[in-house]
């Protein structure tokens, strides 16, 4: 016990007491290492071999190709889409039918005026003239709202009846 109080003994109590220290740090630090790991094998699903930083590089890389891909496929479908409006443009919007007694003379209003017209108020004026005898169909262009060659009557109320009446689901969805 002599030999702890002199100068090689209280070094010896000294570097005893710091390998002690050291040695609790050192587990402390193995302790710490392993929950890391056990972190970081959780997000990295297992694959302990890689690093944490060679992971985000890789969803780094793997986010830019999905955002590549999703303006690839955004650019597409607007071209589909252009192309789908352009087309409905062109399709049948507004249609209206008008009845009319042609000749006044009490047949039940048997002859009809139907207007077929695009968005834009452009498409067809169909007339069917009924009369005892006989039946005549006429045809009609008509450019935004008004005909190539002069309207009659009814053929006109047809194409204001259309074109104040709402537009069809189609085209109301563009």
């Amino acid at each position: 016990m002599d030999e702890l109080s002199t100068t090689v003994g209280i070094v010896a109590l000294a570097a005893a007491g710091l390998a002690l220290v050291a040695l609790i740090w050192a587990i402390a630090a193995t302790v710490q290492v392993r929950r890391l790991r056990a972190a970081q094998s959780a997000v990295l699903g297992g694959q302990a071999a890689r690093d944490l930083v060679t992971h985000a590089a890789e969803l780094d890389e793997a986010f830019r190709n999905l955002h590549e891909h999703v303006d690839v496929v955004h650019g597409t479908i607007d071209e589909r889409l252009a192309e789908v409006e352009a087309r409905l443009d062109g399709a049948i919007a507004y249609r209206a039918m008008v009845r009319f007694d042609a000749y006044n003379e009490l047949s039940g209003r048997q002859s009809t005026s139907i207007a077929l017209l695009d968005a834009h108020g452009s498409g067809i004026v169909i007339s069917s003239i009924h009369h005892r005898d006989a039946a005549r169909v006429y045809a009609k262009q008509v450019h935004e709202g008004r005909g190539e060659l002069e309207l009659a009557p009814e053929e006109e109320e047809a194409v204001r009846v259309a074109l104040s009446a709402p537009a069809t689901p189609a085209e109301a969805a563009s």
